[in-house]
């Protein structure tokens, strides 16, 4: 498992591990200040699979709210973003502003407020949605499978 850290204007599908059999996650963080410590390539790896390629973005209220805008054509401040590029390439935005209030609002830690929240990610990316109710259970079930076998 690689993790680095990219630049503003680094793609990730150029890679260098493009075409093997390890998950790559590349992580950039555009916030001042510390973020809590997660195994995100070993949890990308359990949802996305082995031949997965990621970038995840950690950022604030402004760049979420700013991609949100541009690529869903909504105005809200959301707490992840998701966005597939292939089967086997996407770009999660994990937004730690909001994953701070929501924690404080759901009595949890901001650690297992941004797992829940990347774990959700990756789902998204895989495919599933919670746009009824059942799909919403079955997410749902996923993600709690996934946090459990991670200790959260």
């Amino acid at each position: 498992m690689q993790v680095a850290s990219v630049s503003k204007h680094q793609s990730y599908k150029g890679h260098p591990s493009r075409g093997t059999l390890v998950t790559s996650v590349s992580v950039r963080i555009t916030i001042r200040g510390t973020v809590p410590r997660l195994p995100f390539e070993d949890m990308a790896r359990e949802v996305l699979g082995p031949k997965y390629e990621l970038s995840l973005v950690v950022c604030g209220d402004a760049l979420a709210r700013k991609m949100n805008k541009e690529y869903r054509r909504k105005t809200y401040k959301p707490n992840v973003l998701s966005f597939p590029v292939s089967k086997s390439e996407g770009e999660i935005f994990l937004n730690v502003q909001c994953a701070k209030r929501e924690a404080k609002k759901y009595a949890t830690t901001l650690q297992k407020r941004l797992a829940l929240l990347f774990v959700h990610g990756c789902f998204h990316l895989k495919g599933l949605d919670h746009e009824d109710e059942k799909a919403a259970k079955k997410m749902e079930s996923q993600e709690d499978r996934i946090l459990k076998h991670f200790g959260f």
